[in-house]
């Protein structure tokens, strides 16, 4: 058997299997020549003993270097046919990438994703697809963040994930507990039409794609399951966070600015304004405070990494004030389109001239309160220094968002007016 070769919109990939089946599940994998056989032949059983639907395992190969395109091939060959295992190779790596490509052109009723290295138990499969056969929802999700769910990983990975879910939720009013677990199905006509939206190719996309689906007011389900962390991952967990926050960043950016039709969509799909409304952020003065507190965080780890960065070649003072101007010149450009929600350049110089006002006040706090942590502990660390600088910090934020809410009070007539 051999595999079609995937661009952004593929074909049929086999030509000898049966009718569509009802569910289509891809597997993405990129270089899993150890695991691959093991997992696919454990779900394909699972498929015949345990889901009442006719059933399709499609693997899709994302630019896999070593022979797992090849075992894949003479994986599907060797199943039985009433398994219905395909297999698709892409030239380009990232998940988002294949999901979005198999998925569009996918002749299922029903399609759905997990990782190959099953860490999700299958038992929580058909909870997941059922609500979407049945059409009672548009989207279903596996969460290991709910009380019911049991989950076996390391603290560190369990901190990121919760605190990654909770950016989405003050941030983006994210309703749904858990963005990145690899357990999902949609129904295949919502995926025909949500799809296109989503820019993600990566890790990113199923973020891109619930929020879209939310704001679209599509109906997801979310599942509880049981999970066990896989030691050998190879997911970068700093890489994929920073990636996630630049796409936070983009997609908030996208609805906030009215790039991303989600209303054309709503439409479409027949959901007018009955579908489920976006929570989770307060309006007003009360949203304004969420989202500049959100900008505040990501300017002070920017702002702690380049005084640690700048101070073993200029100094406590110097790199206190370069780190200071360089964050100060994000800090103003992001509460103004993010935080106020000023559109267009007219007034952007001005508004920079303020922030820079305001960043010369907070200099000042946090300059003096350096100059007074050498006069009393003359010998004190580059850490102490950072955390009085920080608390500094802290004060000059108060007094920032009052500044703020000044300088941009004029954007839309009075700072009560600006969006929220």
């Amino acid at each position: 058997m051999t595999a079609d070769t995937l661009d952004d919109a593929p074909a049929i990939i086999v030509d000898d299997t049966p009718a569509a089946p009802v569910l289509d599940i891809v597997v993405p994998v990129f270089n899993e020549e150890l695991d691959l056989a093991r997992c696919v032949r454990q779900l394909a059983d699972f498929l015949d003993s345990s889901m009442p639907y006719a059933s399709r395992i499609t693997i899709a190969d994302n630019a896999s270097t070593d022979t797992t395109l090849q075992l894949a091939c003479n994986l599907a060959a060797s199943i039985d046919e009433g398994n219905r295992v395909r297999v698709a190779h892409l030239d380009a790596k990232g998940r988002g990438r294949a999901l979005k490509a198999i998925w569009q052109h996918s002749d299922a009723q029903v399609v759905a994703y997990m990782d190959v290295d099953l860490s999700t138990d299958l038992n929580a499969l058909l909870p997941l697809v059922a609500p979407l056969v049945s059409g009672h929802s548009d989207l279903a999700i596996g969460t290991r963040l709910t009380r019911s769910s049991r989950v076996v990983r390391g603290p560190k990975r369990e901190i990121i994930s919760r605190g990654y879910n909770l950016m989405l939720r003050t941030a983006m009013g994210a309703s749904f507990s858990d963005a990145q677990c690899g357990f999902k199905a949609v129904r295949a006509d919502v995926a025909r039409n949500l799809l296109p939206m989503v820019d993600d190719t990566g890790w990113f996309f199923d973020t891109e794609m619930l929020v879209i689906a939310q704001r679209a007011g599509l109906r997801i389900a979310e599942i509880p399951v049981d999970w066990t962390d896989d030691p050998a991952s190879k997911v970068d967990i700093i890489e994929t966070a920073t990636e996630d926050i630049k796409g936070c960043w983009r997609v908030g950016r996208a609805l906030a600015t009215g790039r991303l039709p989600v209303a054309n969509l709503r439409d479409s799909l027949g959901r007018g304004d009955t579908g489920p409304q976006v929570t989770g952020v307060p309006r007003g003065l009360a949203g304004q405070l969420v989202r500049f507190c959100v900008v505040g965080v990501a300017s002070t780890i920017a702002y702690a990494v380049l005084y640690l960065v700048l101070h073993s070649v200029a100094g406590a003072q110097v790199a206190n004030f370069l780190a200071l101007l360089i964050t100060a010149v994000f800090n103003t450009t992001a509460n103004r389109a993010f935080t106020f929600r000023v559109r267009g350049r007219d007034g952007a110089a001005k508004h920079q001239l303020q922030g820079f006002a305001i960043f010369i006040f907070g200099w000042a706090l946090t300059a003096g309160s350096l100059l007074l942590l050498h006069m009393w502990a003359p010998d004190a660390s580059k850490h102490i220094e950072l955390l009085v600088l920080v608390v500094a910090n802290l004060v000059a934020t108060v007094l920032r968002f009052v500044g703020f809410r000044w300088v941009f009070r004029t954007a839309h007539g009075s700072s009560a007016g600006v969006a929220a």
